[in-house]
């Protein structure tokens, strides 16, 4: 991704793709408190959410030195409030986790557990190696993290291994092999979802790779595409908001290269006094336009950060707000409120944050090993600074940090994703695709049919994983269409299923 896509660490790598200079890089998370959607009345307690389990899983899935043979425990979230059971073959709906906290992820999947009367499914979030409780090298961060010796046990093909081991040993705890397994998973855990199905498919039956931008890897997307979308999404809200966005860079620049210019700047956009640059500031707008395009969802939500109902449009109702003027900086503040201080509390904001409430650090070693996702450029109509896509400076952030080199071609392949639509039309099946045109990461997304049971949903106000959320009384008609689409599609996964079970038994 949900991110996802959610991929919360990409502004700092889409910065660093860019010819934009190592040194005027601040990477941050976005300051957030882990906040679950709003719930249904059904589902109000955390308690009744989920339970929580731990599984003992091995730390080296494809090797046989002793060293791989070394175990971790590895989180999963469980509800079995509306399962059928075993002995009725009831269906279980697994997601598969993203880079960071499963119970943020969990707590904002609303849509499996909306779903589960329906299927009677039994419902499990699994957390992803390396994130989270799910830390190896007994549970030390510290240790885990500390070199690329030890990080070296994190990628996705790992994680993959560590989802089909803990669905196959819990179904057979379960005496549940022959209930169905689908697979969910928006942005990153998306990804996942769906390269699960193709690397597992005597596991799951289908999956819901929702804001999954599979094709982001290896130049099948454009390097452009990412803040194409952004721009788009904010040009098409109003010109006069456009035009102020893409003139602030040079304003910024200028008014920070002018005796007491950082000054100024700190009391216009209320900057914490402990530290200001300009580059600081830049990327701290920058987190403020991505984020806030990602997630431009028709209602309120809290997933990174509490915002209102499309955020975009708030921002440039903001930006064109005539009691500013021609205040550009004024303007700005406004628009950076509307992310940073929805709720109106904060009174400075602190450029040198680089506080982590979801656990997302282990990304960094993922963007530096596979995860190589040329993102960043921008042409002279993208209202962030003209730029290209600049690998080696990718390089040298991760050979500096690491010590390692990144494998750009690994992702490709491993799962594939060049000529997708002849590759996947003849040997898989059983996927939807969703992507929210709004979504910056939908360009790399799966954006039309590959087969009969490889389907493309696309929805052009939807945002990231806008699918996968709790739903509301405000819901917009196409959103809940795209619901009832996928509740149908997955119901004809189920029901074949059980056809072929029964032709099995007979």
């Amino acid at each position: 991704m949900a991110t996802g896509f959610v991929f919360l660490w990409f502004s700092f790598f889409t910065l660093l793709s860019s010819t934009v200079s190592i040194a005027k890089i601040t990477p941050r998370f976005p300051s957030s408190i882990v906040r679950p959607e709003q719930l249904s009345a059904a589902l109000s307690t955390k308690n009744q959410l989920y339970k929580t389990k731990y599984f003992t899983q091995i730390l080296d899935h494809f090797n046989f030195n002793p060293k791989s043979y070394q175990t971790f425990q590895q989180r999963y979230l469980i509800n079995d409030t509306f399962w059928g059971g075993a002995h009725n073959n009831a269906p279980i709906f697994v997601y598969t986790g993203n880079e960071g906290d499963i119970e943020w992820f969990a707590q904002n999947t609303g849509f499996m557990f909306e779903k589960a009367p329906h299927f009677k499914a039994l419902l499990v979030f699994i957390e992803h190696r390396f994130y989270g409780k799910s830390i190896p090298f007994g549970g030390h961060k510290d240790v885990a993290y500390s070199n690329a010796s030890t990080l070296g046990y994190l990628s996705s093909t790992q994680a993959l291994a560590d989802y089909a081991s803990v669905i196959t040993d819990l179904k057979k705890n379960l005496s549940a092999t022959d209930s169905p397994v689908v697979v969910f998973g928006g942005s990153y855990g998306g990804m996942l979802a769906a390269w699960f199905r193709l690397k597992y498919p005597h596991i799951t039956i289908g999956a819901l790779a929702s804001s999954s931008p599979i094709l982001n890897f290896e130049n099948i997307t454009s390097s452009y595409s990412f803040n194409n979308i952004i721009t788009k999404d904010f040009r098409s809200e109003s010109e006069t908001c456009y035009k102020v966005l893409k003139g602030s860079w040079d304003q910024i620049e200028n008014k920070a290269s002018q005796p007491g210019g950082l000054e100024t700047l700190r009391k216009s956009f209320k900057i914490c006094k402990n530290y200001i640059s300009a580059g600081s500031l830049e990327g701290w707008l920058n987190t403020a336009y991505f984020y806030t395009a990602m997630t431009d969802y028709p209602t309120p939500s809290n997933f990174l950060t509490p915002l209102p109902a499309y955020p975009v449009k708030q921002m440039c109702k903001a930006i064109d707000n005539p009691t500013t003027g021609n205040d550009t900086f004024a303007k700005l503040y406004g628009a950076a409120n509307i992310y940073y201080n929805h709720s109106g509390t904060a009174t400075c904001f602190d450029l040198n944050d680089d506080s982590d409430p979801h656990g997302l650090g282990g990304w960094n070693w993922q963007a530096c090993t596979e995860m190589i996702m040329p993102l960043g450029g921008n042409n002279k109509e993208s209202i962030f600074p003209e730029s290209h896509w600049n690998y080696d400076n990718r390089v040298t952030f991760c050979k500096l940090n690491y010590g390692v080199i990144p494998r750009p071609d690994w992702i490709t392949t491993e799962f594939g994703g060049h000529d997708i639509k002849r590759v996947l039309k003849r040997f898989g099946s059983n996927i939807i695709f969703f992507n929210g045109l709004r979504d910056p990461w939908s360009g790399g997304g799966v954006l039309k049919n590959i087969s009969k049971s490889i389907v493309a949903i696309v929805a052009k106000e939807g945002a990231h994983h806008v699918d996968l959320r709790f739903s509301t009384k405000e819901d917009p008609e196409w959103l809940k269409d795209v619901r009832k689409q996928e509740v149908n599609i997955i119901a004809k996964w189920i029901a074949q299923y059980y056809d072929d079970l029964a032709h099995l038994s007979s």
